[in-house]
């Protein structure tokens, strides 16, 4: 999936999802742009990518209007155009809501849902030129409740929404917005819930394949949304979940 000339910015790019991710459309030919709150985490990235020519580092918080202009800003600048925005940067905070405080509430929405707001207000004009495409990292928690969640659950079932409506609007104007709904990936933000045998048990039990994720098996069904095989695709939020959102939540009862 050679694309020489095209751009990609990556929030999130420091580990996980959004490492694969930038490390997936660097091969693919991309000149890709890592974002990132810790620098050093978005240096060992771009040093695995190996190609200093092709690889920008733009260290900020997506949750800052200002930090979102210069990203997208520096990146158009070094590389002449912008034609894929994969956001992917996320917290989670979990709890019943009586046990959440608002500053915990405030961070999980600034990042989460404000950050992709900003983002794509900023890549909009480069990407509508180029007419290219922005895929947004929800979750199978933006499809459906969990439990103890509801905060996390609140803001990708935002950014759920917000992509169909983004696709309606932009559709027309040569764009086109997807998003990806995971479940459990073993990234950074999930290493607790990983370890716990226990839990991962659970999880394997209501997953049809019947394990967990890798962050390049979601890195490369974005690079599919992204991708001219995708053309005619728009509007779509698309399970990366072994099956998990196949069931009617009943059990299994061939067990």
């Amino acid at each position: 999936m050679a694309a020489a000339g095209k751009s990609i910015v990556v929030t999130g790019a420091g580990s996980g999802i959004g490492a694969a991710t930038a490390k997936r459309f660097a091969a693919d030919g991309y000149a890709v742009t890592l974002n990132g709150r810790t620098e050093s985490k978005l240096k060992s990235v771009a040093a695995e990518i190996g190609s200093d020519d092709h690889v920008h580092i733009a260290p900020g918080d997506v949750s800052k209007p200002d930090d979102c202009k210069r990203i997208i800003a520096a990146h158009v600048q070094r590389f002449g155009g912008l034609d894929v925005l994969v956001n992917n940067a996320g917290v989670a905070v979990g709890g019943q809501i009586d046990q959440v405080a608002f500053d915990d509430w405030r961070k999980v929405m600034s990042i989460n849902v404000d950050g992709v707001f900003l983002m794509i207000h900023e890549a909009v004009p480069h990407i509508e030129k180029t007419g290219g495409s922005i895929v947004n990292v929800s979750s199978v928690s933006g499809l459906g409740g969990d439990w103890g969640m509801s905060p996390y659950n609140a803001t990708k079932g935002a950014v759920t929404n917000f992509t169909r409506a983004l696709a309606l609007d932009f559709g027309s104007r040569g764009m086109r917005i997807n998003a990806v709904a995971p479940s459990l990936v073993e990234t950074d933000m999930t290493e607790d819930m990983v370890k716990d045998d226990e839990l991962v048990a659970k999880f394997a039990d209501r997953i049809p394949i019947g394990r967990y994720a890798q962050p390049d098996e979601v890195a490369d069904v974005i690079a599919f949304l992204a991708s001219h095989d995708a053309r005619f695709v728009n509007g779509v939020i698309l399970p990366v979940d072994g099956g998990v959102t196949a069931a009617n939540g009943q059990p299994n009862f061939s067990a």
